[in-house]
């Protein structure tokens, strides 16, 4: 098989969402295409930075008397989406960044925001893409939890934006993540 540069592609978000969030335990997508359950909540806008994807492998090598490298086992993997949400006025973006039971209300209500440090609900997320040509990317996170969250920048001339980095955790079968690809 030769190099065929209509098999590269970008990571370009699909229209009108890219990323949604539900319980654990809410019926997963299985194709890059399907339907999600409507227990899925649109996360809004991303920043221009688009979702960062960390799946860094660490090992450690074991050497004999003779100093020769005989084994290298895996000591840890990483599975993480780091991604940057602009919609600082919705409350399910909101959630994600606070913590589900820190925020309360709507914009016409009022919303109200406590921080603690209290630890964060798992969620299991999805990330829509289209690939170039028109084709399908869907990433599906069977459960993930925020283990990070980025500064806040507050300026007239700047989105203040949510940062977060979502640590997916195996599910019962081991997998961390599943990712789904369809031609257009």
């Amino acid at each position: 098989m030769s190099n065929n540069k209509a098999l590269a592609t970008v990571g370009k978000p699909k229209v009108g969402g890219s990323i949604y969030r539900a319980p654990v335990g809410t019926t997963l997508p299985t194709t890059a295409d399907g339907t999600l359950d409507n227990a899925f909540v649109n996360v809004g806008y991303i920043s221009e930075d688009g979702v960062e994807y960390d799946g860094s492998i660490e090992s450690e090598e074991i050497k004999s008397w003779e100093q020769d490298t005989v084994l290298r086992p895996r000591t840890s993997r990483t599975d993480s989406f780091k991604f940057s949400m602009l919609e600082m006025l919705n409350p399910e973006t909101l959630k994600i960044y606070y913590g589900d039971d820190n925020v309360s209300g709507t914009l016409d209500t009022g919303i109200e925001v406590t921080v603690n440090a209290n630890d964060t609900d798992p969620m299991s997320y999805v990330i829509d893409m289209v690939t170039t040509g028109g084709g399908l990317h869907r990433i599906v996170i069977p459960s993930g939890v925020v283990s990070e969250t980025e500064s806040i920048t507050y300026k007239p001339n700047e989105a203040a934006m949510l940062g977060v980095t979502v640590s997916a955790t195996a599910d019962s079968d081991g997998n961390t993540h599943y990712e789904y690809f369809k031609g257009a």
